[in-house]
This record gives C-alpha cells, sequence and structure tokens, in this order.
C-alpha cells in the first residue's frame, strides 16, 4: 500500500537558512541539528534499502510560497503560505509498505514528529 506522510514543522526548528541570521533560527542548538539530520539520512537509507521508499522530498520555507486561486474564471495569486500557522507543510516522504501500522512507524520515526506531526494518509488510485 502506498502512503504519502506529510510532514508538518516550524521552519525554525530546525534553524532553516532562511532563519539562521534570527534569534528564533538558533532556538536548536546546532549539535541537535545534526543529530536530527543524521537520524533523518538513517531512516531514508533504510526506507531506500528495505525498497519501501519510493520518493522524499524537502520543501522550501513558506516565505517562498505562492497561492492561487480561481474565483469566476480569474486568477488571483498571492504571496505567503495558505494557513496562518507557525506549523507548515515541509515536506513529503512517499512510501510503499506492508500495512498502514508500517506506515505509522516509519512517520514516528521522522525527527518532526516529536515536535510537531507527521499525517499518514494512504494514496488512492484512480480507477
Amino acid at each position: 500500500m502506498k502512503y504519502l506522510l506529510m510532514i508538518h514543522s516550524n521552519p525554525i526548528t530546525w534553524g532553516h537558512p532562511s532563519f539562521l541570521h534570527t534569534e528564533e533560527g538558533k532556538a536548536l542548538p546546532k549539535k541537535a541539528r545534526e543529530a536530527l539530520a543524521a537520524q533523518l539520512d538513517n531512516l531514508l537509507n533504510e526506507l531506500d534499502a528495505s525498497g519501501e521508499l519510493i520518493n522524499a522530498v524537502p520543501l522550501d520555507p513558506p516565505a517562498k510560497t505562492r497561492v492561487v486561486r480561481v474565483r469566476e474564471g480569474v486568477r488571483a495569486t498571492t504571496d505567503g503560505p495558505y494557513s496562518e500557522a507557525k506549523e507548515q507543510l515541509a515536506g513529503v516522504f512517499l512510501i510503499d509498505v506492508a500495512s498502514q501500522e508500517r506506515a505509522e512507524e516509519v512517520a514516528a520515526t521522522i525527527p518532526e514528529a516529536g515536535f510537531f506531526a507527521v499525517e499518514v494518509r494512504p494514496v488512492s488510485v484512480f480507477d
């Protein structure tokens, strides 16, 4: 079964490059960020080796987001994330695993699960 793991995060948690010049961007010490990055690398390597990883992609910071809406045939594009929350969609994993339980197990090992949340959603197949 295929699952999309949506990683929700606050971009300042890991000191995203767009926030490093601020005090907020230094909220997590460098050693802690490095440990979390190593944890993520290990997970990606494990999933790749097992054949469960289809793809994993990080997203640029929310400040680079553009939102597109079409109303009555007119397109309007605005800056910024769709939601005003501090937590934003930070990246996604697309995995192919044996069960929902395994998908949740993988989600629990993504470092951001310890700070915010990882949403686990089955992928539908078009008929």
